[in-house]
């Protein structure tokens, strides 16, 4: 790791902790993502030697944040290195000291997420509305990054504004965070206790259902989409209860005419009876072409749910240039 010096810490992800950090050849800003790797006796398991090589596959694309490399510090080095750890900053000391082989993935760095470009556009000293073709460009963008990773069979399961980082300069955004142990669960603390949002999460996630597929990354880019417009949260719920019940007093009660089997979900329970709202006026400023697209990707039954690629062609999208993409 002496290649790269760490700048900062940028945060802790679900999976480990991110530094931005410079590449002392190049001096290309990188993320460096370390990861709490538990190596077996062969070396690195084959379940990251998957996620990592499957990691590389979406990377290819401009819609998801490109991992650079890998780079695989041994136990042997970490034990040496322990006693300089106050040399980057005191930030590798903990896992030097304890000797364990470390994986890093660098990504390419960006300096902004789409919560901190919303917030920009919502407080501060210029609070100002998300150009609505801006709002187009950036959905289009998520859903090509989507339509990616779905068509390579992966999930992301936890898509949200903090984890799609957005170039300025270019006017381009990216998926992040398609961490390691994606494999496995949706993560309900991030291993530093702070509560996971659940503000973008799916009914079905939400009602306890295991067997679950695309539909939860789309009802996750409906949320967002409503976000970029709203300039606010549109389920801002602060437990998964009260999630539920965002979502049903906008969205109506669930029914089992609606969504086959919803009642039978393990936790399911007998909710207060609401009748759906307009969902345009929960986005005033959304044309219809949009409101539709959004009513789409929030519907209850999953299986109902557009798909990343159908939604690309919907004629929300008719005035776009697509070449540009």
């Amino acid at each position: 790791m002496e290649k790269y010096e760490k700048l900062e810490k940028v945060g802790e992800g679900t999976y480990g902790k991110v530094y931005k950090a410079k590449d002392k050849a190049t001096g290309q800003l990188v993320a460096l993502k370390k990861t709490r790797l538990e190596m077996d006796e062969e070396g690195v398991p084959p379940t990251a030697l998957r996620e990592v090589s499957l990691l590389q596959l979406l990377s290819q694309s401009l819609y998801v944040v490109r991992l650079l490399c890998v780079e695989h510090v041994d136990a042997a080095t970490s034990k040496r290195k322990a006693p300089s750890a106050a040399d980057d900053g005191g930030h590798g000391a903990s896992a030097a000291a304890a000797g364990k082989p470390m994986l890093y993935l660098v990504f390419e760095y960006l300096d902004t997420d789409l919560k901190k470009f919303i917030d920009s556009h919502r407080k501060g000293p210029n609070p100002r509305p998300i150009p609505p073709a801006l709002v187009q460009n950036f959905l289009y963008q998520l859903l090509k990054g989507v339509a990616h990773c779905h068509s390579h069979g992966v999930l992301h399961r936890d898509l949200k504004p903090q984890n799609l980082l957005v170039d300025k300069e270019k006017g381009i955004l990216k998926i992040a965070d398609l961490g390691l142990g994606r494999a496995f669960t949706v993560p309900l603390k991030s291993y530093t206790h702070e509560v996971v949002t659940l503000w973008y999460r799916a009914p079905e996630v939400l009602l306890g259902s295991t067997h679950y597929s695309i539909g939860v990354d789309m009802w996750s880019v409906g949320c967002i989409f409503a976000e970029m417009v709203r300039r606010q949260a549109l389920f801002p719920g602060d437990s998964e209860f009260q999630q539920l019940l965002h979502i049903f007093r906008l969205m109506g009660t669930p029914t089992e005419q609606q969504w086959p089997g919803v009642t039978t979900l393990r936790d399911w329970h007998v909710y207060p009876q609401w009748e759906p709202q307009n969902l345009a006026r929960a986005v005033p400023s959304l044309g219809p072409d949009g409101v539709d697209l959004m009513s789409k990707m929030l519907k209850y039954d999953p299986a109902e749910r557009i798909s990343a690629k159908a939604a690309l062609d919907h004629p929300y999208f008719d005035s776009l240039d697509k070449s540009q993409f």
